[in-house]
């Protein structure tokens, strides 16, 4: 890919916009699922739980939460009007479970202590104030509440091309330092390993990520 390409990829996979948007929210579904449905596995999540998502892209795993147990609500937040469009035609019979709301990405419209289990796969890269939006997460986030933030990890991140272009990537030792400036108090590492598509070609590649979970 040309270096105008990849400025193009990176835009949009922090912020997918227009039809171009919904080909790389498409594409990120695919590429993500493996880190999303662990992600959602580690949430432990249980009957009539109220259920957070921060940057669901076409949220198209959203039925997989939804099956996993009776009286959830789910509620996803994203920047990109073009996923907020997706993600509400993907799920509309999910309606009456499944809100998303479109924001600016900085402050959680939501009040506090309103979300059991919380979630975000990916977004990390892009969050503007790191230490104040984890702050924004733990308000939100109920006192016995499960917070997973899931990130590629540094090593593996830097050998992607596009991630040259506004990507802040983080090893386990900077993200743990970063997570512990903020309220929370607790946190649990652990790590995985796959094999994807690339974003940038057909070939194969071995992702290595992390999974945190996070609690007051």
């Amino acid at each position: 890919m040309k270096k105008e390409e990849l400025k193009i990829l990176a835009q949009n996979l922090a912020n997918p916009q227009g039809e171009k948007g919904v080909e790389i929210g498409e594409m990120m579904n695919a590429t993500n699922i493996g880190m999303t449905l662990e992600s959602i596995r580690t949430l432990l999540i249980e009957d009539d739980e109220n259920i957070l998502e921060i940057g669901h892209g076409n949220a198209d795993h959203v039925k997989s939460i939804l099956n996993l147990a009776t009286g959830l609500k789910y509620t996803g937040v994203d920047i990109s009007e073009t996923m907020h469009l997706e993600a509400k035609r993907l799920n509309q019979k999910f309606e009456d479970q499944a809100d998303f709301v479109l924001y600016e990405g900085k402050v959680l419209p939501f009040a506090d202590k309103t979300f059991d289990k919380i979630f975000t796969v990916n977004t990390v890269y892009f969050w503007e104030d790191p230490v104040g939006f984890l702050n924004e997460t733990y308000r939100v986030l109920k006192d016995e509440g499960s917070f997973v933030l899931t990130f590629g990890q540094r090593d593996f991140m830097e050998k992607l091309p596009f991630t040259a272009y506004n990507f802040k990537l983080y090893n386990n030792d900077e993200m743990e330092e970063l997570v512990s400036k903020s309220h929370f108090k607790r946190m649990k590492t652990s790590e995985r390993e796959e094999k994807i598509k690339s974003k940038t070609g057909n070939e194969t590649i071995q992702r290595i990520y992390t999974i945190l979970t996070i609690k007051k």
